[in-house]
């Protein structure tokens, strides 16, 4: 079957859904557009720098346009979308100063997300860094060179992972969180007490419980006013939620109240024809009915592959997001998927927890892994489990994310098999032994 695919954005998502929609439909004329002038670039590639993991930033590209060109999909480059009228299915777009129309059969929108904050007056102040595209990442690389102190605005992943860039880089660094801690979506704080105690003496200062309301410009420095304190510093790191980006959609597709595009488990939008995918949606919950907006690169590439089969019709659901995690800040693996128990509150359901620390090894008994289950009282499944550690415990992550979209119990989590070897492992694994502790 002969069909026009359009496909709005070339970051995981864009990308992904293009490759899948290409092997499910051999004849299908497949276009791309992309507003930046190249397609692939990896957001995190100012960490990836500042942390000398990658030289330059020509490296932090996943995909070029010529490799999705092999696949015989046209890529457009420069094509800024204006407006989409979904009567005609047609979209409109900006490439080199002219106006152009682009008539599709079926349309995925996968333009991702912003980092902007309406809620802060002088937050688009040019010493505030932001790093989603390749020319404001060129940008902030310079900022860090020419700046010594630095206020980092949000205290989530993103933000740790710049407080850890910066103090590499012997800057000196204050976060400042809303929250009363860091990576609350995703961890009960005594789990990470000794990542802060540890920022902490790398010369991190936290304000807690703070929220910036305005920034001033102030002979070259920046300063912070927060409902208690004033803050000032050189340069800032905008690390706050992101939003997606989505201002030329027609008023016929629905959006959830915090502006992200309503899809039904299939990633179908209210409009025919029309689906989105990525930084553009909630995600449903693995773990409830509810779906939430999180900027995720694991959701956005399987949400692209899941949006492929149901083109024509719907055929597979997309199962949801655990919201799994995995970084190293301060010398810290630390890792997280599912539920906390901190918000547990917010679940019909009641749910327990396990914590317990192991030898990383048999023969390594300095090195540790402290490890936490959250599971239902009622049914024994497992609904979320943490890990910290100052050794690589980041792919077990990935076990017990599985675990939780499976249906596992602790029970059958006990008895999960694994590899033992004396060298590399202790005598249970920490995902085996978070399953043994239940009394």
């Amino acid at each position: 079957m002969f069909m026009h695919i359009v496909i709005v954005g070339g970051s995981f998502a864009g990308v992904t859904a293009a490759i899948r929609t290409r092997q499910n439909f051999k004849d299908a004329q497949i276009t791309l557009l992309e507003k930046q002038a190249q397609i692939g670039f990896i957001p995190g590639a100012l960490h990836a720098i500042l942390n000398k993991q990658i030289k330059r930033l020509e490296e932090a590209y996943f995909i070029s346009k010529e490799e999705l060109q092999e696949y015989g999909i046209t890529v457009i480059l420069n094509a800024e979308v204006q407006s989409l009228d979904s009567n005609q299915q047609q979209v409109t777009y900006q490439k080199t100063n002219q106006s152009k129309k682009i008539n599709y059969d079926k349309l995925i929108i996968a333009t991702g997300s912003v980092q902007s904050s309406y809620r802060i007056k002088g937050i688009q102040s040019h010493k505030i860094i932001t790093y989603k595209s390749v020319e404001e990442t060129k940008t902030a690389l310079a900022l860090v060179a020419q700046n010594h102190r630095f206020t980092i605005l949000g205290g989530g992943q993103v933000g740790v992972e710049m407080a850890d860039s910066l103090i590499r880089n012997k800057k000196k660094v204050q976060l400042v969180e809303s929250m009363n801690g860091i990576l609350v979506k995703y961890f009960d704080q005594e789990m990470l007490q000794p990542l802060i105690k540890e920022m902490k003496s790398r010369g991190v200062h936290f304000y807690f419980n703070e929220t910036v309301r305005e920034i001033e410009e102030i002979d070259e420095r920046l300063l912070f006013k927060t409902q208690n304190s004033e803050i000032t510093s050189d340069c800032a790191v905008f690390a706050l939620s992101v939003k997606p980006q989505i201002a030329y959609l027609d008023d016929q597709i629905r959006l959830h109240e915090d502006g992200a595009i309503y899809v039904d488990r299939y990633l179908k939008t209210s409009v025919e024809n029309i689906f989105a995918i990525g930084d553009a949606i909630q995600t449903p919950s693995s773990l409830s009915d509810e779906s939430f907006y999180i900027s995720l690169a694991n959701n956005a590439v399987r949400t692209g592959i899941v949006v492929a089969d149901n083109l024509l019709k719907p055929q597979t659901k997309f199962i949801g997001t655990a919201r799994t995690i995995g970084t190293k800040v301060f010398g810290y693996y630390i890792a997280s998927t599912g539920m906390t128990e901190t918000e547990s509150i917010f679940f019909d359901e009641k749910v327990a927890s396990i914590h317990m620390t192991q030898p990383a090894s048999l023969f390594n008994k300095q090195a540790t892994i402290s490890g936490k289950l959250i599971y239902s009282v009622e049914t024994g499944q497992v609904r979320g489990a943490q890990l910290i550690s100052q050794t690589n415990i980041l792919e077990k992550i990935n076990t017990l994310s599985l675990g939780i979209q499976m249906g596992i119990t602790i029970t059958e989590l006990a008895q999960k098999d694994y590899f033992f070897h004396s060298a590399w492992s202790p005598i249970y694994d920490v995902t085996n032994h978070l399953g043994l502790m239940k009394g």
